[in-house]
């Protein structure tokens, strides 16, 4: 019997209640903070999904500093670059201590362990009792090998703590890959639970060269959204986890403004510019432009009297958006982390005034509330977007913000795309919200009601 209980072990999905009772709730937490806190650690592995500037950075620290007491052996904090840093800062902040480490070092006794996602690979899972994934949706962003690793590094850690802003605004399905993470169902489990695709299988991916489209099967988006309440907490302002209070929280005035640029050089065999439709037709009309439509936000940064964040998705954007903003600094994919984080952490205190990089490089956790006017250019990500507005239009942010598109007649259906997403994103947290609100989760265990009998002839 042994034997078989073994294999039921071994067969059991780790994600029930796997945690322990807070040993340390410090009072410098708000009390939905300090709620919040209580239930990832008796949860032991699960997912933080709350907006930008509530607080997920001393939470998540406070969660670490919690399993490092229970486990006697340090956490592993992982986050995007440059915002290593700024977790040590935070912690000095509110005395928790936290080392940074590049390349696998640490010293002994440590508790809190800092890095950045490409660091990584340099650390052993065997070393750490738990590990925390700051803006956990960045995930997506890297290349295979990278996330087999990460992948790989928390598949057995004891204690698992996954927090972004922004889990799968505008895809469902990704939640996969963080139920996955936490040992919850797996990416192609949940798929065949809760949704279907035009083929009827399980095809994911491409088929003759057409991307393969899943919905959710019938009536089981609310199950998805119950399941899913299971093992992550969401919001997006403290009422949202309960009867707390909402005073300083409440963010000031976000003014967004569409700016339509014209140019005289159409696509070869136009006389008028049309909308771009397929992929190629959008590169073709951004680069085409790039000229009119950077001559436009240098126009837009000029203006302004304080610091300007410029977002650009190309190479020769950044470069042209350089030449024509004076005094500017652009932060490339190409630069070292040193000269990243120096550059970052420079424009937060003020002493670079305009900042030039792309989304997929400085929009996730960075703290820039001393900005408040940003420029961009359309994209299909609502995800960049939304990250990269959030680095000055979040909680702790005193002025108005405003953000100026710029884009072109040929480049309406991405714009239109965007915003499309952006009202899926807004149903997304509201379901996710009403379920926990609701107290609608679903706790799976291995305890049963009662013992096992064994027939007395046997």
């Amino acid at each position: 019997m042994d034997s078989y209980q073994e294999f039921l072990e071994r067969k059991t999905q780790l994600g029930a209640m796997s945690g322990f009772k807070p040993l340390w709730m410090p009072d410098f937490l708000f009390p939905f903070q300090a709620c919040n806190v209580e239930w990832h650690i008796r949860k032991g592995r699960s997912a933080t999904l709350q907006d930008c500037g509530m607080g997920k950075t001393p939470q998540e620290l406070v969660w670490a500093q919690n399993v490092v007491m229970h486990t006697n052996k340090p956490v592993l904090n992982i986050t995007p670059l440059a915002v290593t840093a700024q977790t040590v800062r935070e912690g000095e902040k509110f005395g928790i201590e936290v080392e940074q480490s590049r390349g696998g070092k640490f010293k002994p006794g440590a508790h809190i362990v800092a890095t950045n996602y490409e660091q990584l690979k340099h650390f052993k899972s065997n070393d750490f009792s738990g590990v925390v994934c700051d803006e956990s949706s960045i995930l997506k962003n890297f290349g295979g090998a990278t996330r087999k690793i990460i992948t790989e590094f928390l598949r057995k850690m004891p204690y698992r703590l996954l927090g972004t802003a922004t889990a799968s605004p505008n895809d469902h399905i990704e939640l996969g890959t963080h139920s996955e993470a936490l040992g919850e169902l797996g990416y192609m489990d949940m798929l065949n639970r809760f949704f279907k695709n035009e083929l009827n299988n399980s095809c994911v991916g491409r088929k003759h060269g057409e991307v393969v489209k899943w919905r959710f099967k019938g009536h089981a988006e609310m199950g998805f959204y119950r399941w899913v309440c299971s093992w992550a907490r969401a919001g997006r302002k403290p009422s949202d986890f309960g009867e707390f209070d909402d005073s300083g929280f409440i963010l000031p005035k976000l003014t967004e403004v569409q700016h339509l640029v014209t140019t005289e050089r159409l696509a070869d065999g136009f006389l008028f510019p049309l909308v771009a439709v397929t992929p190629d037709e959008q590169r073709e009309e951004r680069k085409r432009t790039i000229p009119e439509r950077c001559a436009k936000v240098a126009e837009l940064v000029a203006a302004e009297e304080g610091q300007s964040l410029v977002w650009c998705h190309l190479n020769d954007e950044g470069n042209t958006l350089e030449e024509f903003i004076p005094g500017s600094v652009q932060v490339k994919g190409s630069d070292s982390d040193e000269f990243k984080e120096t550059a970052f952490l420079d424009f937060a205190r003020g002493a670079i005034t305009v900042l030039i990089t792309k989304p997929k490089i400085g929009a996730w956790g960075l703290n820039f509330q001393n900005c408040h006017h940003q420029t961009s250019f359309p994209s299909h990500s609502f995800e960049q977007y939304y990250q990269g507005i959030r680095r000055s239009w979040r909680f702790g942010q005193k002025q108005p913000v405003r953000s100026d598109i710029v884009t072109t007649e040929g480049e309406r259906a991405i714009l239109a795309n965007m915003q499309r997403k952006a009202k899926q994103a807004e149903n997304m947290f509201a379901q996710l919200v009403a379920c926990m609100n609701n107290a609608i989760h679903i706790e799976r265990g291995t305890i049963h009601a009662k013992e096992q009998e064994i027939i007395a002839w046997l």
